[in-house]
């Protein structure tokens, strides 16, 4: 049986996004447009659908790293703040993102709070995650 860890992310990510967006249980906020994903970053994302990828990717953290919560996943997409002349220093991303993406997901029967310790996936989200990446290994063992 094929699961996320025997295929490269990027491309579990794009298939899963794709599937996210077909299915509209995930949908971008209105600010999605214009929000930065951080401290760290200079601009919004350019990508179009940029929120169905972060959602994708979030799914798959929570299935890999699970159980997880907002700030351990903002720690995640995190980067290095340019402080000018000084360091630079390791900074969160934007936990509304993380926070939105997981109410997103728990919404649609994907992730599931666990008792006192974050989100986890539910059978349907690992199902889901675990489809992807069949697919993905398919097409690259072709």
């Amino acid at each position: 049986m094929v699961t996320v860890y025997d295929v490269p992310s990027e491309k579990v990510i794009m298939k899963l996004a794709g599937k996210l967006k077909e299915s509209k249980s995930v949908s971008p906020p209105d600010w999605a447009d214009f929000v930065k994903t951080g401290r760290h970053t200079e601009k919004a994302p350019t990508q179009p659908d940029w929120w169905y990828v972060r959602a994708a990717s979030v799914l798959r953290k929570v299935y890999i790293k699970g159980p997880i919560g907002t700030s351990r996943l903002a720690a995640e997409y995190g980067g290095f703040a340019d402080n000018g002349s000084r360091p630079n220093h390791a900074v969160k991303g934007s936990r509304s993102i993380a926070r939105k993406c997981l109410m997103q997901l728990e919404s649609s029967g994907l992730v599931s709070k666990d008792k006192n310790s974050g989100r986890v996936v539910t059978a349907k989200g690992q199902s889901l995650l675990d489809n992807a990446a069949k697919e993905v290994y398919d097409e690259i063992n072709k």
